[in-house]
């Protein structure tokens, strides 16, 4: 009897896909961020000031959920380039998912496209979307603790953001430990600890998108 592993196969398949985005859109100049965080984390909240503080820039959106448009109309206020995406009931975005995504935003005359993917710490972080860069957002609220929890997430994570940090007075969240628990998954990872709400700490990621910029 022949048995075929379906999840191997799937996976390889997205993988050949998720290449192939990637070199396309970097032969275009086109930098590609996939964002991840669990629901609430502030991820649209800094999404939106990102875009307002880098409006010199030539940046579009995908908005993936599972439904509404609440996020992609948010985001289109500000004048930047946007699509939403329903999912399906599905959890993530795969390759394929953003390939139809992407013909759908355009990717003509754009510095950065960034997709804001469905929000939780599991799904996402088990499919490669093409992005040129992962981008995993943690809140306060949400705890110290979260690198044990779900290290996956922090394993394939080029960048963390340490968000709502004007709420530390108010949580029992240690940075330190925090960043301690990261890099020993991590070694390498950017992590950027700011406030949206307030601005600080913006201007270390900005400028860390900057210098990743493919060209202008």
């Amino acid at each position: 009897m022949k048995v075929i592993q379906v999840d191997k196969f799937i996976s390889e398949a997205n993988d050949k896909d998720a290449a192939r985005l990637r070199a396309q859109l970097k032969e275009k100049g086109v930098l590609f961020l996939n964002l991840m965080s669990s629901p609430g984390s502030g991820k649209t909240t800094f999404l939106s000031r990102t875009l307002k503080d880098l409006s010199d820039l030539r940046l579009g959106v995908m908005e993936a959920d599972i439904a509404s448009t609440v996020d992609a109309e948010r985001i289109a206020a500000l004048g930047a380039r946007s699509i939403q995406v329903h999912t399906g009931g599905m959890c993530h975005m795969d390759a394929g998912m953003t390939g139809a995504a992407l013909e759908g935003l355009g990717t003509d005359e754009l510095d950065i496209i960034f997709l804001e993917n469905v929000g939780n710490l599991i799904c996402p972080a088990e499919f490669d979307t093409g992005a040129h860069k992962n981008v995993m957002i943690l809140s306060v609220p949400e705890g110290d603790d979260k690198p044990l929890k779900y290290p996956l997430m922090f394993e394939q994570s080029d960048v963390l953001i340490i968000s709502k940090t004007d709420a530390l007075p108010y949580f029992n969240f240690d940075l330190e430990k925090c960043r301690e628990r990261v890099r020993r998954l991590n070694p390498a990872i950017e992590i950027f600890p700011l406030s949206a709400k307030t601005g600080e700490g913006m201007e270390a990621w900005e400028a860390w998108l900057r210098k990743n910029i493919f060209s202008r």
